[in-house]
């Protein structure tokens, strides 16, 4: 008997990690929103992180997270440290690529609770009305990724995120490009 339930056990498992290796590999996580500002004054949001803090969706949901910028804002290298608490985690990321008013691409590294590097890239296009800003995170799914990719839609918990902080950065470019 108990050797027939370590057998079903060992089969289960076997199961389970040919399911999880058949998962994808890579991941792509990707929002936009026609914005009623001009590409330079949502870049200017984008491209300095120091004014991160007024539209990112992570920013205010650790108000004791610590935050540390290096580098000069709004240039290639510049970085955002953080280290929070579990809502926020530890991580930084660092500006890779600059093409004003255009695209901004950033490494994103994750530190804690688990760890991951990803690219985010904001991509700025004008068009009628304002400006199209397409928020995008791509990354590579290990064996642990895959296997919680069965239990986590990273599309839609990380989505949600990039609406509201699109939403957030549309309010900071406009007010910014407002007359004063």
């Amino acid at each position: 008997m108990v050797k027939k339930v370590l057998l079903a056990v060992a089969a289960l498992l076997l199961i389970l990690v040919a399911v999880v290796a058949t998962r994808p590999a890579r991941f792509r996580v990707e929002r936009s929103l026609v914005m009623a500002a001009p590409p330079d004054a949502l870049y200017a949001q984008v491209a300095d992180f120091r004014r991160w803090e007024g539209w990112s969706p992570w920013a205010k949901l650790d108000p004791a997270m610590k935050t540390t910028y290096t580098g000069t804002p709004g240039e290639v290298g510049a970085t955002y440290a953080w280290a929070g608490d579990d809502k926020v985690g530890e991580g930084r990321m660092t500006i890779l690529e600059l093409h004003p008013p255009g695209q901004v691409k950033v490494k994103l590294e994750f530190l804690k609770p688990f760890q991951a590097t990803n690219e985010t890239t904001f991509d700025l296009t004008a068009e009628p009305g304002g400006t199209r800003v397409v928020w995008s995170m791509r990354g590579e799914n290990g064996f642990i990724g895959k296997a919680m990719s069965l239990v986590m839609d990273m599309d839609r918990m990380v989505g949600a995120d990039f609406e509201k902080g699109l939403a957030q950065l549309q309010r900071a470019g406009q007010a910014a490009a407002a007359p004063r």
